[in-house]
């Protein structure tokens, strides 16, 4: 029998007690009941609809004749134009487009996440990272473009592709998908490393390569990035940001080639001419450059990922300046471009979000600049997710809040774009069409932009990659070598101190007893004699990161490093406590702009990096590589300076502790 207990003996249970024990057990008990009947049609849900879309699919035959090979699409036992290779471009769009029915038209202008296998199987059911099972999506919702995030090995992600192009060519008409990816060949990465991880050959962060000041350095790496995508099936690079880091606070400069216009407009053509070549073509990696028209001049430094960073500032009355690495995109042959989620406060005549903002897509992009290839959305424009009521990523609908996500869709079409990134609204855009909210033909005007890039990049002609070949050309020794030297010759020399006898520290001799902070000990002692106690040491060697301030928000904002510019305490004492007590040499990592005045006045060196290996820190230190690289923004000499200075104009803070263009050598 249940029992009441107490520290002296034990008592039956009150009778009001057991009431409300057994209805306790009953709650609990109809809860399980409901969580496993959940359960059971979330799976035969999903089963089901895997098990009637593959049921749509139909096997793909290579037909021979007259001397020529084609994949019959369409599975109609003739060769269609937009079958044929031998036709142009603009001959198969049009021929495909007349036989697109509209769901077919509405799922091109979707470009979510999908999920990857770990061993590279086509999951049939939803992830981390994509609310729909990737058969349900590519063959009910017809979409035909997605972004990658956790990825397995290059071999399996190689299967992978094969994998879900076979399932793509199985449907009515055969659409080969095109597969995307944020830059995955950073060493830290934009978001978390775990989400973008690759076994790509590792480089500086584009503000590194920025600090390089070589083009010819830019291009090369495209072009090895370029190869290593195109081993896995990745034919869009989302990227480059010709953004503008004119506010030192903002958590995206490490994406950007500097608060520069000029220095970023050179590495800009490069990077681009590096992925797509002189022109866009067969072995091409298209890019889509963002985030028209300019991000960086952020209000007080706070992204527009989030609600409080909404609005792009212009107090310096620099609008325009923006718009000058874009040209130099436009110039490159850009496939895509991508608008920011940020409102461009007071340039308009509504203060809207970027995508939404007619005046800035069609009237500014299409119409001033006569760019008439593919705008794509940035992530999450239409609506954020949830998990248990619980908000997981917030959307970024700025100034179009109180609309309807039909609304939303109608005024961002409306304002001249052709897909939306990150979500896959299908159902409401197919209504938006069928009920004359939105014409057709404007369907089809971005259902060809989208299409001609599938076209030109030979996805049609041939979808699938050499899976044996992935490994040999993924992170081979020589792109590996290549991203190494990078890294070096990223590194910029802020301070050498002179000693007594007019020589000075840097660079170190190697017969040093040396004391290390996250640097390691295994890569140093080729360097010196490493020792566990600052007592014991002649030299000091600390790595250390931009200061910045944790926020607690959702899943993306624990992500980013915003906030104020300058050490808090404890962190900056005990720093300067090692540096009272030793000879220091410093290398800080600068994803964003430091404030650091009394660091640099007790180092005795002083290196930043955007990007590198303790191997290529330590080869700067000690003088096996010669210091070349400058300064991509300035570094300010107060959190005064910085709140002084104007969001929208470049190099402008009070006596800067480092200015623009920066960087000493050692001859």
């Amino acid at each position: 029998m249940l029992t009441w207990l107490t520290s002296n003996n034990c008592k039956p249970i009150p009778v009001f007690m057991k009431k409300i024990i057994k209805g306790f057990l009953y709650f609990m008990g109809g809860l399980l009941a409901i969580l496993v009947i959940c359960f059971l049609a979330f799976i035969i849900y999903y089963g089901l609809q895997n098990y009637n879309a593959k049921n749509q699919l139909a096997e793909v035959k290579t037909i021979k004749g007259n001397g020529f090979t084609f994949r019959d699409l369409n599975k109609d036992g003739r060769l269609d134009i937009y079958e044929d290779s031998r036709a142009s471009v603009e001959n198969r769009v049009n021929d495909l487009l007349k036989q697109m029915n509209l769901e077919e038209k509405v799922g091109m202008m979707w470009h979510p996440p999908i999920n990857v296998g770990s061993s590279g199987e086509v999951t049939g059911k939803p992830g981390m990272m994509s609310f729909s099972s990737s058969y349900d999506i590519i063959i009910n919702q017809k979409i035909t473009h997605f972004n990658l995030f956790m990825t397995p090995k290059a071999k399996q992600l190689a299967i992978w592709n094969n994998a879900i192009q076979t399932i793509a060519e199985q449907t009515r008409l055969g659409i080969p998908l095109t597969i995307s990816t944020d830059p995955r060949h950073g060493i830290a990465n934009f978001l978390d490393s775990k989400l973008l991880n690759s076994d790509f050959s590792k480089w500086p962060e584009p503000i590194g390569l920025a600090a390089t000041g070589d083009p010819a350095l830019v291009a090369e790496f495209g072009r090895i990035a370029n190869q290593e995508y195109r081993a896995v099936g990745i034919r869009t690079a989302l990227s480059p940001m010709a953004d503008l880091a004119t506010e030192p606070r903002w958590a995206r400069i490490s994406g950007t080639f500097g608060e520069d216009a000029n220095l970023s407009s050179k590495m800009i053509g490069a990077y681009i001419t590096g992925f797509q070549g002189e022109k866009l073509w067969s072995q091409s990696v298209a890019c889509m450059t963002k985030h028209w028209p300019g991000a960086g001049p952020l209000q007080n430094g706070e992204d527009a990922h989030f609600h409080y960073g909404k609005n792009q500032v212009y107090p310096g009355k620099n609008f325009e300046y923006f718009q000058i690495p874009f040209i130099a995109a436009f110039k490159a042959g850009t496939a895509m471009i991508m608008p920011y989620y940020s409102v461009a406060f007071n340039q308009t005549s509504e203060n809207v979000g970027m995508s939404f903002n007619k005046e800035i897509i069609t009237d500014l992009l299409r119409k001033k600049y006569k760019y008439d290839g593919v705008v794509c959305t940035d992530w999450g424009i239409l609506e954020g997710f949830s998990i248990f009521g619980i908000q997981i990523v917030e959307a970024k609908n700025w100034g179009v809040e109180k609309l309807s996500i039909k609304e939303r869709i109608k005024k961002a079409i409306d304002a001249g774009v052709d897909q939306f990134g990150g979500n896959n609204n299908t159902k409401e855009l197919f209504e938006l069409v069928r009920d004359g909210q939105i014409a057709e033909s404007r369907i089809d005007e971005s259902v060809k932009r989208l299409l001609r890039v599938k076209f030109i990049l030979g996805l049609f002609d041939n979808p699938f990659v050499n899976v044996e070949q992935a490994d040999k050309i993924v992170g081979n020794p020589e792109f590996v070598e290549k991203g190494k030297f990078a890294q070096r010759k990223s590194i910029v020399l802020l301070k050498n101190q002179m000693n007594a006898d007019s020589s000075f520290v840097l660079p170190l001799r190697k017969d040093l007893k040396i004391y290390l902070e996250k640097i390691d000990k295994k890569t140093a002692s080729e360097y010196g004699t490493v020792v566990d106690s600052l007592n014991d040491a002649d030299v000091a060697i600390l790595r250390i990161a931009a200061p910045f301030e944790p926020r607690n928000g959702d899943l993306i904002e624990r992500m980013f490093h915003q906030g104020d510019l300058d050490f808090k305490e404890p962190q900056k004492s005990r720093i300067l406590k090692i540096m009272n007590r030793k000879p220091t040499i410093v290398c800080i990592y600068l994803d964003r702009a430091a404030v650091i005045p009394e660091i640099a006045s007790k180092a005795s060196g002083l290196l930043a990096d955007f990007g590198a290996y303790d191997d290529a820190v330590l080869d700067v230190v000690f003088g096996k590589f010669n210091p070349t690289a400058q300064m991509p923004f300035e570094l300010p000499s107060s959190m005064e300076s910085v709140k002084k200075q104007k969001e929208d104009l470049p190099y402008d803070s009070e006596k800067p502790l480092f200015p623009f263009g920066w960087g000493l050598r050692y001859k």
